[in-house]
Order: structure tokens, then sequence, then C-alpha cells
């Protein structure tokens, strides 16, 4: 017996000193006598280091694989017994040593989940781009604390969240999810909502690394695009957000870029995010993003996500295989897991691992913040006649479309939230992926007939734009609710309205010439009837108290403040591709994207190509009116400084985004002008505010691929104060810049001598 007992406890100090191949075998690893990684005064990096040397190989391998969390009907899948039912994802731990299970969820908009028994009723934030709209880096960081805190009373710690792919092609089926056309403004909103979700000890992805800007063909696209022009639109957002909110993990997107898929990247992967940004947490995959073993793993990926998505479980055995044979190095193993483990220590998820008590979630305060953040991002497109806010005297109203009656619509795919109370409309088609079609139930019309409690307020379905426009004809005021339902893994075909909802609100508006349009839309739609709607509203996708937020913005309780996050277009014809590749895309065919607008996005391609808009990146009218002005701008200590006054000049309080842009006199950009800030001013009757801000020197800059800087050319630069994009400035100023350097994150070089 003590000859047996020596030659275990031999076994296993073997196993812990050459990686865990004997333990694997034997089965007999023990608990370590100390766990010096369990002491919080050590930095995350010492902590990572020394956890990831006391682990066996199989227990690195467990680190770097992750299950599908929810049931499906698949022979080569089982939903692992330790993993949350209808969850993303699941990932072991090292209990042993104290490293807790990963739980994933889906989280764009809050902590997701399908119809079903097992369904987790959740709060659901308006759309990203509602988010983006705010122009409040504030309210994104409320709402990230928010999906944070219910994820983590779910017993969530792992929420894959973060998206900020840029407004490319406002096609796209999960714009919805995103941050809009602008890398500052994406970056720093979508960097805000990341850093909110982490505040809670749980960790944000950052998504969908890179270049995954359509839907249409999303795994067999290859995008082409050349380094400075990714460096300086899609790749500068993901780097301000990452330098935001400091992700603890990166998800790798579906789509091949520049011939090699995002996943197996090594330029995007291992030279851009790790190296040249220095990306200490670790990338994940997509759910059926990874082709390959030993390729994706050298180039850089960390964890192979949501098997069984992929074909093959490619981090499982045959990993093990390539590290054992040294195709893929004990290091990089070692370095994957250390990645994982150092997110793990420095969010705070060993040190105050999840209990899930969702009983203690305060769904009230929650739905606060939803409301909140819906009240900031809708953007009142149009106002003439001032029709807006509606009188609490009206007499007669008429109630048309968009389910107004039942609640407001959500985009659909891995992001949906189910709410409490179901959904509002069920059976809409699609029924199945990327549905079913949520309408959450927060009724518009419910909310105006509180508003007007004395008032005949009638509503109609729409179905019939006969019967709709005679109903508007005999009201005070008419408001048309107008959807447009887009989802994950599906582009729209243009940007009209779908089911004929645009000959509609023409017939209405025909019929009454007080009518108001309501849009619930996943991004930029076109609108053949604007001249006879003499108001419109964008209010998105508004989240779950939709309905009383619509309410609060259109009777003036709110003062609308939100700013378009992307340009809207006049027609598909002033796109840089006005048809879109791939679509109606065929299964399996693999074609080719050319961004050859290269970093002129969104209005930058528009002002390039002098394409009027339908409405300007920016645009947002109010209740009031703000006059900007005392611009100040100078350059101090190599830094651009602008400072100026936003006065409300009218006679109701409310908020205006300041947008700060440079326009290059002397030297030529990708675009005639950029955005370098913004600022959004709460300001009283009467009052002024008082702003300044710094610009990010990235934004004045060319980048230069072949030093890997950025090199601000020197001469004179149009400093540009404006409340949009379109072209109407509140005041500029002529500025002049020495030539600069500064290295791929922003900091300063050297100097360089006068041109």
């Amino acid at each position: 017996m003590k000859l047996k007992k020596k030659i275990t406890l031999l076994s296993v100090a073997v196993a812990l000193c050459c990686g865990g191949a004997l333990a694997a075998e034997t089965g007999a690893i023990a608990e370590p006598a100390s766990k010096p990684w369990m002491d919080a005064r050590k930095n995350p990096a010492e902590r990572a280091e020394l956890a990831v040397r006391a682990m066996t190989l199989d227990e690195k391998l467990k680190l770097v694989y992750g299950y599908l969390g929810a049931d499906m009907e698949s022979k080569k899948h089982k939903r692992p017994a330790e993993a949350h039912v209808q969850s993303a994802g699941f990932v072991y731990g090292v209990p042993r040593l104290g490293i807790p299970h990963l739980r994933e969820s889906d989280a764009g908009i809050g902590v997701a989940s399908q119809a079903g028994p097992d369904a987790r009723p959740a709060t659901a934030l308006p759309s990203g781009l509602n988010t983006a709209a705010t122009w409040d880096v504030q309210t994104a960081y409320a709402g990230g604390a928010m999906i944070g805190a219910e994820a983590r009373g779910y017993g969530f710690n792992v929420l894959l969240a973060g998206g900020v792919n840029l407004m490319r092609e406002p096609r796209n089926g999960r714009n919805f999810e995103y941050g809009g056309e602008d890398p500052l403004l994406a970056g720093k909103m979508v960097g805000a909502q990341i850093r909110g979700i982490q505040s809670n000890r749980v960790i944000s992805t950052l998504k969908h690394y890179a270049l995954n800007d359509q839907e249409s063909g999303r795994t067999t696209l290859n995008v082409k695009i050349d380094d400075q022009s990714a460096r300086m639109s899609d790749l500068l957002a993901l780097q301000i957000a990452n330098e935001e909110g400091k992700p603890g993990s990166v998800m790798c997107s579906y789509n091949r870029v520049n011939g090699a898929y995002a996943c197996e990247n090594s330029y995007l992967l291992t030279e851009v995010l790790k190296q040249d940004w220095g990306f200490k947490g670790w990338v994940m995959s997509d759910w059926g993003a990874l082709h390959s073993t030993i390729p994706a793993a050298n180039a850089g990926l960390d964890q192979q996500s949501g098997f069984p998505f992929d074909l093959a479980d490619y981090f499982a055995a045959p990993l093990k295989e390539a590290v054992l044979n040294g195709w893929v190095p004990q290091a990089r193993l070692d370095d994957m897991a250390r990645r994982i483990v150092h997110a793990m220590f420095e969010h705070g998820v060993v040190d105050q691992p999840v209990v899930a008590a969702p009983e203690k979630i305060d769904f009230k305060a929650h739905a606060a913040v939803s409301l909140k953040d819906a009240q900031e991002g809708m953007v009142l497109l149009k106002n003439q006649g001032d029709i807006l806010p509606l009188k609490k005297d009206v007499k007669r109203v008429a109630v048309i479309g968009g389910y107004a009656d039942k609640g407001v619509l959500a985009g659909g795919g891995s992001s949906l939230v189910y709410p409490a109370g179901g959904n509002a409309v069920p059976g809409l088609e699609p029924k199945s992926w990327p549905g079913p079609v949520m309408v959450y139930p927060s009724p518009p019309l419910k909310a105006i007939q509180q508003r007007l409690p004395h008032a005949v307020v009638t509503f109609h379905d729409g179905s019939d734009p006969a019967a709709a426009a005679k109903l508007a004809r005999e009201a005070d005021v008419a408001l048309v609710f107008a959807t447009q339902w887009t989802g994950e893994a599906m582009d729209v075909p243009d940007l009209s309205l779908p089911n004929k909802q645009d000959a509609l609100i023409a017939a209405v508006a025909s019929a009454n010439s007080k009518t108001v349009v309501v849009l619930e839309t996943g991004g930029p739609v076109t609108m053949p009837w604007l001249a006879k709607a003499p108001a419109v509203l964008e209010a998105w996708y508004p989240g779950t108290s939709g309905g009383e937020a619509i309410a609060s913005v259109l009777f003036g309780e709110v003062n609308p403040s939100g700013h378009l996050p992307a340009t809207y277009p006049a027609s598909e014809a002033q796109l840089p591709r006005p048809v879109l590749d791939g679509y109606p895309h065929v299964e399996d065919k693999r074609f080719d994207v050319d961004y050859h607008e290269g970093a002129a996005v969104g209005y930058k391609w528009f002002d390039l190509k002098g394409h009027k808009p339908l409405f300007p990146f920016g645009h947002g009218l109010s209740y009031t009116q703000f006059a900007l002005a005392d611009l100040n701008a100078g350059v101090k200590d190599g830094v651009l400084r602008a400072a100026f006054s936003v006065k409300n000049t009218g006679k109701v309080a409310g908020k205006e985004v300041a947008q700060l842009y440079v326009a290059p006199v002397s030297t030529r950009w990708e675009a005639p002008k950029r955005l370098v800030g913004f600022h959004k001013a709460d300001v009283k009757p009467g009052a002024a505010a008082k702003v300044v801000l710094s610009v990010d020197p990235r934004l004045l800059a060319m980048y230069d691929s072949a030093t890997k800087t950025w090199k601000v050319a020197g001469g004179d630069y149009k400093v540009i104060l404006a409340a949009d994009a379109g072209g109407s400035e509140a005041a500029s100023q002529v500025v002049h810049l020495e030539a600069a350097e500064y290295d791929v994150n922003g900091k300063p070089l050297r100097a360089a001598p006068r041109q």
C-alpha cells in the first residue's frame, strides 16, 4: 500500500510538472496546498501566470473550448448539465484551482433568451442605434450597467455584447445592434456600454472583429480593403471602444478579410489586436466562425465557442493532438489559457463569483433605465408647423398601424430579449430564426389614451389604406406607426418600408394635414411621402418601455434630443454599392465585397461625392431652439482644443448635441471633413452651457501602414461647430497644425519639422 501511494503521488507530481498528460490518463489530480493566484493583492498578469503554471494540459484545453448552452436537435451536441438553459455558451473552468465556469449570454440589448418554458423575462434596452443616437456616454454606461446587473442576477459572468461594426451598409439586418457610421461616436458609445456592463464584475466582449458589415453571405464573403482605410474606419471604431471599455474578450467574426477568415487571421488577431493595441484578454470565435485547428490557434484565436455550430470540435481533441505533436506550441496553449484567466482576474469573475439570484433583480428600476435611453435617443426628424408636441386639448386622434395597440417592435436574432408578459403579437412571420418577430407589450395606444382621457382615440391596424385615410380625415390629428423588422443573418433588400406602408402613410397624410409618422425601424429608411407628412419621429426599436417613451416625447413631457448616428440616404443610388453584394445569398457561395470607398464611410462618402441625403448624420430637432456660438479653437501642447457655448434661445428646457468637425484646408483626407468631438448639453431657456473639447490626434491624421504611425500633416485646418454634418455651420475657425507623428495608439512620438 505504501509503495502504491508513493507511485500515485509521483504520478500527480509528474502530471502537474509536465502539463497534465499523465494526469489525464490516471485522473489523479490533487488539490494544491496553496493557491497564490487567489491573492487579490497581486496584479492580474501575475495571478494568471501562476494559475496557468498549476494547470494540467487537459485543464488548459477545457478553458479554450466552449459549448452551446442551449439544447438543440443535434446528435453531436448535448448541453452540459452545468450550463444555464437557453444560454449562448458554457466553458468549463478549473474548480480545483478556484477558477469558475464561464456562463455566457447574448446581451447586446439585454439578457437574451427565446420564447418557451425556460425563457428568462428580462429588460430590453432600445436598439444600439437608439443608444448611439443619444450621443450621451452616461446614458450608454447606465444601459450597460443595467444589463450587467441583470445578467449577474441570472447567473451569467460573460456577456456577448459590445457590437461596434460600422454602418457601411444601411441594409444590414444587424445594424440595430451597433453604434452607427462614425468611428468616434460608435467607439465612445459602445465603449461606455462595455464599461457599464463590466462594472458588475462580469466580462463583456467587443464584437464582431472585424469588418462584419453585412449579413448576406456573412460566413462566405471576403472583404477587400487596404490597411490604411481599415485602420481609419472600422478598426479605429473597435480600437476606441477597446480603449474606452477595456473588454475582457473580443469576438472574431464570420467573414474573411483580404482572403483569411477573421478567426484565423493572424494580422487581425495577433498583430493588430494583441501587439499593436496591447489587448490582454482573450479572443473567442463567433458561433460557427471557426474553420481550422492549427491555423486558427497559431494565428491568435484563444477559444472556440458554441460547439456544435462549427463543423468540427477543432479546439477539443484535434487541438490536444496538435499540442502534443508540436504543431501548436505548448507556449501558445499556455497563452490562450493565460489570457482567459487574466480577464477573469482583471474583471472580478474569480474574486466575486456570480451567484444566481433572479429574485433580487430590480426590474422596475431597470425599466426606468430603458425608458430614459429610449427618450434620449428618439430623433425628431421633421416638425413642420410645430405639429409636435401634441396638445392635451385635442378632441379626436386616429392611431394607425404598427401594432400600436399591442406594443413596440424589437429586432431579431441572437440579441432578442424575452419580455415579461411575452410576445404581444405572437405568430408573425418569420416564426423561426432569426425570428420570432417580437412585439414588446408596451402599447403606444394605451399611453396616448392615458394622456387624453377626454378625447376620442381610435385605432386602425392600417391593413386597409382607404379605411385608415377615412379615419384620419375625421380626426384632428393622425398618428401613423410604421415598422421595419430586421434581424441577424439577413439583410433587407432595399430601404423602403415593407408591406406597402409607404402607400399607407401617403394616403393618411393626404387625408389629414396634421399627420405624425412614428418610425420603428432597424436603421435608415427612404420616405417618398415626406413632403406630405409634417412631422416624423424616429423611435427605432424602443425597448421594454417603448410605448411610454414614444408618448412622453409626442406630448412634450420629454423634449426630443436624439441626433442621427447614421446618414439617411435619399435613395440606394447614393450608396457606394447601390446593389447589395451577395443578395439574395446562395448558400456556400463565396464572393468578394470591395470596400472601394475606403475610410469614407457614411457622411464622409456623401460629402466626398456631393450627395444630398434625406437627413444628414447628426441631424435632430427639438421643441426649443439653440444657438451654437463663441467658438475659440487653438493648439496647446500639440493638442487641438475648442471651446464654445450652447445657448437655449427657446422657451422650454432641452438638450442639444453640439458637434465638432474638422476639414483640412491645405492637405487632403479620405473625405472633406471628420467628426472630432461632440457634447450633449442640457440647457434651460435663456441659459448657456460652456463646453471645452480636446481632439484625439488620430482624428486629424492619416494612418501610415509602413511605419504604423498616425501622421498629421502640417498646415491649416478648418474647425467647424455644427448641429449636424449637413453643411450648416454655426461657427468656424481656421487653425494651423504643425506636422506631428503619433504611434499606433495615438501617443506622441515627435513633432515633425514644419512643412
